[in-house]
């Protein structure tokens, strides 16, 4: 007689989009931190990628990691392509997809999950995104209020959109005391759902506001070309939605039903919280909890000669939204004041291949391939006594890590106006009095603003220390790791007794 395997409950299952454990830095630093600072609890982690995602590991997990799930967006069971009263189950979900489409939230979320329910093990792709009633449904609502937009786009944007909704909808759910997301988006849709199917608490940390960034990545998209073809003269019709509103207002769903489903609402610093609010969070459950690095460990990386050196990096991924290309027109501006300047960006270039050819294109064609280099993924600790100067370019952050590791070191930070940067470069009102400026804060996709921020600091070495100590000062006083290892264990425990 063959015994079953006993199955562990995990304390907390943390739902991760995209991130850790296959990409490095940013977030996924944090939860590696995160997870190797609660060892007492059983951890499961829940991990939602694209389809065809390098799914090498950039970090080794750690013992209390008792399972992994992984799910691919827009894979789902295949299902029966026909039910009974297929027109009927059709309606219902039409029903909820137009809310959840335009400016629905949790309770339409749960009644897609009630239907769905009813035909666990018979429905999926063949029926939701196959079938004549799904292709039905879907000119119905291209003709309700697409019809000025090229159809093939909302084609597209109508399965993208639903397939990755349905493989979170209808993926496998671990059993957990407490579910935990790093993010809105489908890893939030997931949390939400873990709400309805299970009851059990729900925690969200939002680092950067994940509607935001898809804004900027949809705005930004060269896939979507179409336009509104309702053309008065030469006006266009502004009143009517197009692609990009369907994609945007879906995804402000998918938080509206998030937040309603959380039991804490945490963000590392004030400024995301206007957001979350406006995006219907509600704020008797809103809480912060800045980042926090180990300063001990970085303060000793501090190069007492810094200062006499010309060396700046932009640690982070090669990816469009780190806007490496300002950094590149920038060094190629200092080279023409300070000749010996060496810079790097340090961090991986493999998760936009494209991006990354166009990147050292645009450093050939200025003629710095000897004064920039791309490093790939590196050891920080080997750099940190190397570097004048940390410069992010980024056109949308959090709290990033990389400038309380910096600052850690005694390296002032250049960075745009993103996210909670200006509070860690400038101070906020924490400090009474204040310790000065940690470094300079330019304006978004500004090469000429941040070349000179590089040359002010390298040509003034008293002004680059004195930088570098007050942001130093500011990491050890109020962005030590040990704070937010200890705020996650009171929150755990708090929810799992319950």
């Amino acid at each position: 007689m063959f015994s079953r395997k006993k199955v562990v409950v995990a304390d907390v299952c943390i739902i991760v989009e995209g991130s850790y454990p296959y990409v490095a830095g940013g977030v996924s630093s944090w939860v590696h931190e995160l997870i190797e600072s609660q060892p007492n609890l059983k951890i499961h982690l829940l991990i939602l990628l694209a389809q065809n995602s390098d799914r090498k590991l950039k970090y080794t997990l750690p013992p209390n990691v008792i399972g992994t799930t992984e799910i691919i967006l827009q894979s789902l069971p295949s299902g029966k392509k026909r039910l009974p009263n297929s027109a009927l189950i059709a309606q219902q979900i039409e029903l909820t997809l137009n809310n959840l489409m335009h400016s629905g939230g949790f309770e339409d979320l749960k009644e897609l999950i009630n239907i769905l329910s009813k035909y666990k093990g018979k429905i999926g792709q063949e029926f939701l995104i196959n079938s004549p009633e799904a292709w039905k449904m879907l000119l119905r609502m291209y003709n309700r209020e697409f019809s000025h937009c090229s159809f093939l786009d909302y084609f597209w944007t109508w399965r993208g959109l639903l397939g990755g909704m349905y493989s979170v909808l209808q993926g496998e759910l671990p059993e957990a005391k407490v579910y935990h997301s790093v993010s809105t988006g489908y890893a939030g849709l997931y949390l939400a759902r873990a709400k309805i199917e299970t009851g059990r608490p729900a925690i969200l940390t939002e680092h950067g506001i994940y509607t935001n960034e898809r804004h900027i990545e949809i705005a930004m998209a060269d896939w979507l070309h179409e336009e509104d073809r309702s053309l008065e003269g030469m006006a266009v019709d502004s009143s009517k939605r197009n692609i990009r509103h369907l994609w945007m207002q879906s995804f402000q769903s998918y938080s509206r039903a998030c937040y309603s489903a959380c039991d804490r609402i945490i963000t590392l610093f004030g400024g995301n919280q206007k957001f979350q609010l406006h995006d219907g969070a509600q704020r008797s459950l809103m809480e912060i909890i800045p980042n926090g690095v180990d300063y001990e460990r970085y303060e000793t990386l501090q190069n007492e000669q810094r200062g006499n050196s010309f060396v700046v990096a932009l640690i982070g991924r090669v990816v469009p939204i780190k806007d490496i290309k300002t950094y590149i027109r920038a060094i190629a501006r200092v080279k023409e004041v300070i000749p010996e300047i060496r810079a790097y960006v340090l961090g991986p270039f493999d998760e936009d291949p494209e991006y990354y050819c166009e990147c050292i294109q645009l450093t050939n064609h200025l003629g710095i391939q000897e004064e920039l280099n791309f490093t790939g993924r590196v050891d920080l600790t080997q750099w940190m006594e190397r570097i004048d100067i940390n410069v992010l370019t980024s056109i949308s952050e959090g709290q990033p890590l990389v400038i309380l590791e910096a600052g850690a070191a005694g390296i002032p930070t250049i960075s745009t106006d993103v996210g909670a940067c200006r509070e860690m470069i400038e101070g906020d009102s924490r400090e009474t009095p204040s310790l000065g400026h940690g470094g300079i804060v330019v304006p978004l996709s500004s090469p000429l603003a941040t070349a000179d921020a590089i040359i002010q600091l390298l040509s003034d070495p008293k002004l680059l220390r004195s930088a570098g100590k007050n942001l130093q000062e500011r990491v050890r006083r109020y962005y030590n790791k040990d704070d937010l290892q200890e705020k996650y264990q009171s929150l755990y425990n708090q929810y799992i007794d319950q």
